[in-house]
C-alpha cells in the first residue's frame, strides 16, 4: 500500500502521485507501475528510437518516478534485492561508495545504515527533492554532481545503463570512478518491458561482460539475492575506443542472431542436455501425455 503522506512532497508532487494512483489503486503491481510510466513516456513526446535530450529530461523529472521509488520502497522483492546489495558492499567494508543514479536514495540509506563509518555519495542527474530530504539524517550521505576518476572503492548501479542512449561511454566513466582493487555492483535490464528502456542497449544482454572485460573488470559473479553482478577492477586499461566502437558494431550486428539462437535453438540444447541426464524424463513425459488423452 503506497502512502504519499508518508513522503516529503510539495502539494503539486502529493496531487500528482495521487492522480496517477487514482488509475492503478493504492496497491499498484509491478507491471501497473510499468504502464503509467509508458504514459507518461508518450506524454512528454519521447522517441526511444531516436531520443531527444530535452524530451527525456522532462520525462526522469516526471511525478511517475516520484511514485517508482515509493512502490520500491513497499515491494518486498525490490527491497530484497536493495539489501542484498547492500550486505554484500557492506562485506567489502568500502570506506568510499558511490550509488550512481539513486535519485530517491533508498539505496543510498540502506548502504548509510549499514556503513555508517563511510562515505556514501549518490550521483544522479535527476535528484527528487524527496530523495535529498529523506538524505539529510544521515551525516555520511551527500550528492555529487560528476563521477570523479578513481574516488570511490565500491560503485553501485542498478538499472542505469539501459536508459542511456551511450551505455559504452558510460560504463567506461563508471568503471574509471573506482580505485584498482575496487569494485563495481552492477544490475542491468536490457529487455523491452518499459518504453524507457532503450533498443540501442539491447545487445547487451549477451555482451556485456565482454566489455566489462575490456575495460578492465574481472567477473566475480552475481550478488546472491540480488539482480546485480559483481566485478573486481583488477586492472587500469586505457580505453581503446577505436576497438571497443568496433566491439560495440559487431555486438549490434550479432544481436538479431542472438535473439533467434536464444528462442529457437537453445531451447532444444537445453532439451538435449535433460535427455542425457536424464534419459528416461522424455519417455515418461510421453507417456503421460498419452494416458491424458485416452
Amino acid at each position: 500500500m503506497i502512502d504519499p503522506s508518508r513522503y516529503s512532497l510539495t502539494s503539486e508532487e502529493r496531487t500528482a502521485i495521487e492522480q496517477l494512483l487514482a488509475e492503478v489503486g493504492p496497491d499498484p503491481s509491478l507491471e501497473q507501475i510499468w504502464q503509467l510510466m509508458d504514459q507518461a513516456w508518450q506524454h512528454c513526446g519521447c522517441d526511444n528510437r531516436e531520443p531527444n535530450p530535452g524530451r527525456l529530461a522532462v520525462f526522469y523529472r516526471h511525478p511517475i518516478w516520484l511514485l517508482n521509488g515509493m512502490f520500491i520502497e513497499q515491494h518486498s522483492i525490490s527491497m530484497g534485492h536493495r539489501q542484498e546489495i547492500t550486505a554484500a558492499v557492506a562485506a567489502l567494508a568500502p570506506q568510499r561508495v558511490l550509488d550512481f543514479g539513486g535519485g530517491f536514495s533508498t539505496l543510498a540509506r540502506l548502504l548509510a545504515a549499514a556503513l555508517p563509518e563511510a562515505e556514501i555519495s549518490i550521483c544522479e542527474p535527476y535528484p527528487p527533492r524527496h530523495g535529498i530530504e529523506s538524505c539529510k539524517p544521515f551525516t555520511n550521505i551527500r550528492f555529487v554532481p560528476n563521477l570523479t576518476s578513481q574516488s570511490v572503492d565500491v560503485l553501485v548501479s542498478t538499472d542505469v545503463l539501459e536508459h542511456v542512449t551511450d551505455p559504452l561511454a558510460l560504463l567506461a566513466a563508471m568503471v574509471d570512478t573506482v580505485r584498482p582493487g575496487g569494485h563495481l555492483l552492477i544490475a542491468n535490464c536490457f529487455y523491452p518491458v518499459i518504453a524507457c528502456h532503450l533498443p540501442c542497449t539491447f545487445h547487451l544482454r549477451y555482451r556485456f561482460d565482454d566489455f566489462c572485460q575490456a575495460l578492465g573488470l574481472e567477473l566475480l559473479g552475481p550478488c546472491e539475492g540480488s539482480h546485480a553482478t559483481i566485478y573486481l577492477r583488477s586492472s587500469v586499461v586505457e580505453p581503446d575506443w577505436p576497438g571497443l566502437r568496433a566491439m560495440e558494431h559487431r555486438s549490434q550486428r550479432l544481436f538479431a542472431w542472438q535473439e533467434w539462437k536464444a528462442k529457437h535453438l537453445s531451447p532444444w540444447g537445453q532439451r538435449a542436455r535433460l535427455a542425457v541426464a536424464q534419459p528416461l524424463h522424455y519417455p515418461r513425459k510421453f507417456r503421460n501425455v498419452i494416458r491424458l488423452s485416452r
